[in-house]
Order: C-alpha cells, then sequence, then structure tokens
C-alpha cells in the first residue's frame, strides 16, 4: 500500500487526463516527464515475470486510462521478435546487449536506461536429493546440470560465473570443462530452468538471485562474492511503438524512485 500511495502521489490530481513523473536523468531538477494515458506492449526478460506483475498494477493505479500488457521470454528471443516486427511499446532485458542491438540497428527511440542490477546463484531441488554443497560439486561426476541455450543472457552470465570459480581456490583447473560436461538440458529461458530444477529434473542450475525467490520448491547453494557476476538489465523505447511519450514516460518512472522501490522489493538491486 505505501508503494501505491507514493506512486498515485505522482498523479496529476483527479480528473487529469495524464499523470506526470520526475524523469531519471533529470531527477532533482523539477524536469517532469508528461505520462499520457496508453495502452502499452510490455516485452520483459523472463526473470522480470513476478515483478512486472506488480508493476503493471501499480502503474496502472496511478495512470486511469493506461494499460500495460506484459510479455516475457528471454531477452534473445523478445529482440529477434521486434527485429522481425513483432508488435511492442517498452523492451526491457535482462541484459544491455539485446536492447543495444535494437539501438545500433535504428530499432529503438532514445538511449539505453538501466533500470536494474541481479547476481547469480545455484539452485538445487528442495530437499537437495543430489547433496549439492558448494557450486564446486556442479563438476562432479553424475550431476544434472540444467542450463539455457547460448543465446539467453543467463547463459552468458552462468559462463563468466564458471570461469571465475574455476580460478578459485579449492576448485579444479578444469572446472568449466566439467561444468559443460554436466549440462544435460538447456533451456529457452530462465524461468524454465527453475521450473526444471524445481521438479527434480535436474540437479542443479545457475540463475539469478531473484528467480531463486520466486518457489519454494528450490533451495540455494551460495556462490563466492569474488567469482559472482553482476547483471545489468537495460530497456529501450521500440521505434515502432503508436505511443512513444507514454512509453518513455513508462520507462522513466521504472527507472525512477517509484519503480525502483518496487525492483528493490522483488530482490533486484538498481540500475
Amino acid at each position: 500500500m505505501a508503494i501505491a500511495v507514493a506512486v498515485g502521489g505522482c498523479s496529476s490530481g483527479p480528473g487529469a487526463s495524464s499523470s506526470v513523473f520526475a524523469s531519471p536523468s533529470t531527477a532533482g531538477t523539477g524536469a517532469l516527464v508528461t505520462a499520457p494515458p496508453a495502452n502499452l506492449t510490455i516485452f520483459g526478460a523472463a526473470s522480470l515475470g513476478a515483478v512486472l506483475a506488480r508493476l503493471k498494477t501499480v502503474y496502472e493505479a496511478a495512470n486511469p486510462g493506461t494499460m500495460l500488457t506484459i510479455s516475457t521470454d528471454s531477452s534473445s528471443a523478445l529482440e529477434t521478435k521486434i527485429e522481425q516486427g513483432a508488435p511492442a511499446d517498452v523492451f526491457l532485458s535482462a541484459d544491455t546487449a539485446n536492447p543495444q542491438k535494437l539501438i545500433d540497428k535504428g530499432l529503438a527511440i532514445g538511449g539505453l536506461v538501466k533500470f536494474a542490477g541481479n547476481s547469480l546463484t545455484v539452485i538445487v531441488p528442495a530437499g537437495n536429493p543430489a547433496g549439492i554443497e558448494t557450486p564446486a560439486d556442479l563438476a562432479r561426476p553424475g550431476v544434472k546440470v540444467i542450463a539455457a541455450a547460448d543465446s539467453v543472457p543467463i547463459t552468458r552470465y552462468a559462463n563468466q560465473l564458471v570461469a571465475n570459480l574455476s580460478r578459485q581456490p579449492g576448485y579444479p583447473a578444469d572446472f568449466a570443462a566439467r561444468y559443460a560436461a554436466n549440462v544435460v538440458s538447456r533451456q529457452d529461458n530462465v524461468g524454465a530452468i527453475v521450473a526444471k530444477v524445481g521438479l527434480g529434473e535436474g540437479d542443479a542450475g545457475i540463475v539469478y538471485v531473484t528467480d531463486a525467490k520466486t518457489t519454494t520448491r528450490v533451495a540455494t547453494i551460495a556462490v563466492p562474492a569474488t567469482a559472482n557476476i553482476p547483471a545489468t538489465y537495460g530497456g529501450v523505447v521500440v521505434k515502432g511503438t503508436g505511443s512513444p511519450a507514454a512509453a518513455q514516460a513508462f520507462l522513466s518512472w521504472l527507472a525512477g524512485p517509484d519503480g525502483q522501490s518496487i525492483l528493490t522489493s522483488f530482490g533486484f538491486t538498481g540500475g
């Protein structure tokens, strides 16, 4: 309720046809972004699924007449869909590389907005039947690791983590090769990794910290802080949007204090 009230306080008043929010790029300067009512389609990374449902509720309540349609998948899949002409107004990615592709190809309006951060953890099924005690066990013979496709951002982050772990004391020099040999399945997105491990169809997987919190079907194995990888989430307004002002206002709000408050409550860090 406190969050809803705070966001609602940004409204331009009863009967107003639009709401205003401080732009993150002009915070503290008194500059405002007008958010006209619109129907916006938000393409968001699978790891944003739960928080986007909450953001939708709060944003629509603060902006009468505005409706958000949320579509989630792997960031790479969403970027490809936009390239192929899928209708979207805002693209929220689990990395900065995919939205930058749209910018480079002239398919985005304005610049990249970094709006959230994340980190990685190892998940195992509740009860941990394989007895995974540390990330080093991901290289143990017979351990079944669930991963994602090479194009999915979590895979790039996970590979960087595995490379860092291989240089940690107590980890074998060929840790990365052993880990790769234990990968038995590659999923379309990080949510699918969580689901498959939660069902006991694998012994472990590397996911974002926030995804591990979405279900009681998995437990987490801590990753050494010195090896962990920060994940940076970036967003852009899609060039094909029919409501550029409303789309930019939503993205600015997301990167501003009210959006950040909600993201933080779900375990994300600041962008």
